[in-house]
C-alpha cells in the first residue's frame, strides 16, 4: 500500500516542491499551511505514516506541533525542517522526539531519502555518520557556535542529536576552532543541563598535580596537602566533565581514567573511601590520537572509551564564508565591553580578512577583532587597520636582509614618506600583537606559559588580549 506523507509549511513553494518530489517517488502526499490545519485533518482523514513540518510558522510552530503529535500518535515519525539551523533548534527538535532534522535549503533527493529511511523502505539505510553530521555547522563566539556553512550546519545537527544521548564524545580540531564551545553546547542542551559543567585543560596542569585535580586528595596525602580536596570528577557529579587536550594526559593517569569510565568509581589520592560518580565525559584534542596509540603514548582502550562518537571542527580557512558573521559578533561584544558603538568593517577590510588563512582559527579572529575595536581610529575599520592588526608586513631580518631594527627603520621611513600619522602607536601595537600571537602559537594557546616566556604576568597578558575567554 502507498505510504501517506503530510507536509506542513507556511511557505507555499516549499510545500509544492517537496510534495511533488514525494509524489514522484510514489508516495501519497497532502500538504497543509499550518499546524492547526494538519491537526484538524486528523479528525477526518486517515493519519499519515510520516510528517514533514517547518519550525517557524504562524500560530503553533513546528516544535509545538511535534509535541502534540507525539501525544496523539507517539509512533509517527516526524522530520523537522528549518532554515534556522542552530544548536537550540536541532536540540529542541530531537528532544521533542523528531526522527530527523532537515536544514533548508535542502536537496530534494536528500528529503526523499530521509522519507525512505523513516518509512523503512531502505532497510540498509542508517543514520548519517557522525562525521557527516559534523559537516553542517556554525562558528564560535562568546558561548555560542556561529556559522551558516554546510560544515557548521551539520555540526549543529549532530550536537542536537547527541545532546540527548548519554554517549562519550571526542571533539577534534585544530587549536582555536572552538572545541570547548561544542562541549558546552552538548551539556547545555542535554538532560544534565541543570547539573555542573566542569572543564579541565589537561595540558595546563603539571603532571604531578593532574591526578589530584581529577580525583581529589585527602589531607596528608602528600607534602602540602593540608586538607581534603574535591577533584573535578566529584565536582561534575550528575553533570558533564570536559577534558581538553586529552592527548597530553600522562599514561599512568590514562589507566586511572579508564577505570573511572568503565566503573564510575575511584579513590581520592591517599584515600580509602570508594567514590562513585555519574559523569558524562567529553574530551577534545588537536592531536591525532590514533597516531599516539601507534607510538605507545596513548592507550588504545581509553581511545575506544572516549571515541564513541567523534565530532570534527573544521578550521576557519575551510569555512571563510562564516568570517563576516563571526567578526560582527566579536566586534559587537567588544563594543559592549568598551561601552561604545560597534565598529563596522569596510568592504576592503572584509576582503582582506577573507584572504587571510587564519592559522589560529576562531581564537585568532577573536583576538584580531578585539584589537581592531580598541585600536582602529574610526568607526569604520579599513584595510590598513586590518593589515596593522594582523601584523602584515612586519619587518624581519629575512625580509630586509638586515637586522630587525633596520627593518623597522625601513618600515617607519616608508610610513613617513607616505604621509601617514600615528606611526609610533601603530608600530607598538603591531609589535605587541605579533609577540602575543607568536607566543600563543608557540605554546599551543596556553596563556600562562606564553606569559612566562614573554616575561609578562598572566593577568597582564590576559588584559592585553582583551580579557576574553579563559584558557590556561
Amino acid at each position: 500500500m502507498t505510504a501517506r506523507i503530510w507536509v506542513v509549511d507556511d511557505d507555499r513553494s516549499v510545500r509544492f516542491v517537496l510534495a511533488s518530489a514525494l509524489r514522484q517517488a510514489g508516495y501519497a502526499t497532502e500538504d497543509f499551511a499550518s499546524a492547526a490545519e494538519a491537526l484538524s485533518a486528523l479528525d477526518s482523514r486517515q493519519a499519515p505514516e510520516l510528517l514533514f513540518t517547518d519550525v517557524r510558522m504562524p500560530g503553533d510552530d513546528g516544535l509545538v506541533l511535534l509535541d502534540k503529535l507525539k501525544q496523539l500518535l507517539p509512533e509517527l515519525p516526524v522530520i523537522v525542517m528549518s532554515a534556522y539551523t542552530d544548536v537550540a533548534s536541532t536540540a529542541g527538535a530531537f528532544r521533542g522526539g523528531a526522527h530527523e532534522f532537515l536544514s533548508k535549503p535542502f536537496d530534494l533527493d536528500q528529503a526523499v531519502a530521509l522519507a525512505e529511511q523513516a518509512l523503512g523502505v531502505d532497510a540498509a539505510a542508517e543514520e548519517l555518520p557522525a562525521d557527516a553530521a559534523a559537516a553542517n555547522v556554525p562558528a564560535v563566539t562568546g558561548d555560542a557556535l556561529i556559522g551558516d556553512t554546510p560544515a557548521m550546519r551539520t555540526l549543529f545537527r549532530a550536537i542536537g542529536r547527541l545532546a540527548q544521548a548519554p554517549l562519550s564524545v571526542l571533539v577534534t580540531g585544530e587549536t582555536g576552532t572552538g572545541k570547548e564551545l561544542v562541549a558546552r553546547a552538548l551539556h547545555r542542551e542535554s538532560p544534565r543541563a541543570a547539573r555542573p559543567f566542569v572543564a579541565l585543560n589537561t595540558a595546563a596542569i603539571p603532571a604531578e598535580l593532574l591526578e589530584s585535580e581529577l580525583f581529589g586528595h585527602e589531607a596528608g596525602a602528600f607534602t602540602g596537602a593540608q586538607r581534603r580536596h574535591i577533584g573535578r570528577f566529584e565536582q561534575a557529579d550528575g553533570g558533564t566533565l570536559f577534558l581538553d587536550e586529552i592527548g597530553d594526559m600522562p599514561l599512568p593517569l590514562q589507566t586511572r581514567l579508564l577505570r573511572v569510565l568503565a566503573e564510575g568509581e575511584f579513590f581520592r589520592v591517599g584515600g580509602r573511601e570508594l567514590i562513585r560518580v555519574d559523569v558524562r565525559v567529553l574530551a577534545a584534542t588537536h592531536q591525532a590520537l590514533d597516531a599516539l596509540v601507534e607510538q605507545g603514548r596513548f592507550r588504545a582502550d581509553l581511545l575506544h572509551r572516549l571515541d564513541v562518537v567523534r565530532l570534527h571542527l573544521p578550521p576557519l580557512r575551510d569555512r571563510r564564508e562564516d568570517v563576516p558573521k563571526i567578526a560582527e559578533r566579536f566586534l559587537s561584544a567588544a563594543a559592549k565591553r568598551f561601552n561604545a558603538a560597534p565598529k563596522r568593517l569596510s568592504k576592503a577590510a572584509l576582503q582582506r580578512m577573507l584572504a587571510h588563512d587564519w592559522p589560529g582559527n576562531v581564537r585568532e579572529l577573536e583576538n584580531l577583532c578585539w584589537r581592531l575595536a580598541a585600536l582602529a581610529p574610526t568607526d569604520t575599520i579599513g584595510e590598513t587597520d586590518v593589515e596593522a592588526a594582523l601584523g602584515a608586513g612586519d619587518p624581519s631580518p629575512a625580509a630586509t636582509g638586515g637586522s630587525w631594527d633596520a627593518g623597522l627603520g625601513e618600515w617607519a621611513r616608508a610610513e613617513l614618506e607616505a604621509g601617514r600619522d600615528g606611526i609610533h602607536a601603530r608600530a607598538l601595537a603591531r609589535m605587541e600583537a605579533c609577540l602575543l600571537d607568536v607566543a600563543l602559537e608557540h605554546t599551543g594557546g596556553r596563556r600562562a606559559e606564553a606569559a612566562q616566556r614573554l616575561g609578562l604576568g598572566r593577568n597582564t597578558l590576559t588584559r592585553k588580549l582583551g580579557g576574553r575567554g579563559r584558557r590556561a
